[in-house]
């Protein structure tokens, strides 16, 4: 069985949010039973855990003597044993993959730009500088997204990895309205979130955090 770790208490601003979210949601949608360790906070700073993962972050898997670390990377791995998440038809396959490298690497970084700014420096001296160029250019990025988008239901023909991780990060701007309020991303974010298997995954992560409580 799959053994997942992360962290047992996170501050409130971050719960939902945390990458092993993704990792349970496509457990869940795969349909792998896993088991989860849950780390007290600074336990992920220990030599033990910094030998499993460098940087010492979660989450991190356990699967079949097989060691992995990074979400997109633990996501991957578990889309490739099903055609749930990776359809089985190679082109279709490959642009799966795609959206997944387009949302950590093209979506993800101006949004956590301007995410930092609000949550860790909104009070520092350069931030009302700063901010305003790091919404345009998270809104850039999701304005193509959203033109991508327009008139889909998914990335693709069907719900793939690639939506499971692109809808993780757009739920990191929650505090703002960029996603939430736009047109297209609001509406496709909702559908992704109804879906019974983030339904579950979601029930799994916070538990972990009231029972922390």
């Amino acid at each position: 069985m799959i053994k997942l770790t992360t962290l047992k208490e996170v501050p409130p601003f971050a719960q939902g949010l945390v990458r092993d979210v993704r990792v349970r949601w496509a457990l869940e949608e795969a349909g792998l039973p896993y088991e989860t360790r849950l780390l007290a906070m600074g336990e992920h700073k220990s030599p033990e855990y910094v030998a499993r993962q460098p940087f010492g972050q979660v989450p991190v898997i356990e699967d079949d003597g097989l060691m992995l670390f990074e979400s997109g990377a633990i996501v991957l791995h578990i889309a490739g044993q099903s055609d749930r998440l990776l359809p089985a038809e190679p082109a279709a396959r490959a642009r799966a993959v795609a959206w997944v490298f387009a949302a950590l690497n093209s979506i993800e970084p101006p949004i956590q730009q301007l995410v930092e700014i609000d949550l860790f420096h909104a009070e520092a001296e350069w931030a009302p500088m700063r901010r305003p160029s790091a919404e345009q250019q998270a809104q850039a990025r999701l304005d193509a997204l959203a033109a991508w988008l327009e008139g889909r239901e998914w990335l693709e023909d069907d719900f793939t990895v690639g939506d499971l991780i692109m809808a993780t990060v757009l739920q990191i701007p929650r505090h703002t309205e960029l996603v939430t309020g736009h047109a297209v991303l609001g509406p496709y974010l909702a559908r992704c979130e109804a879906r019974p298997a983030f339904t579950r995954a979601m029930d799994e992560h916070m538990k972990a955090h009231s029972q922390a409580a």
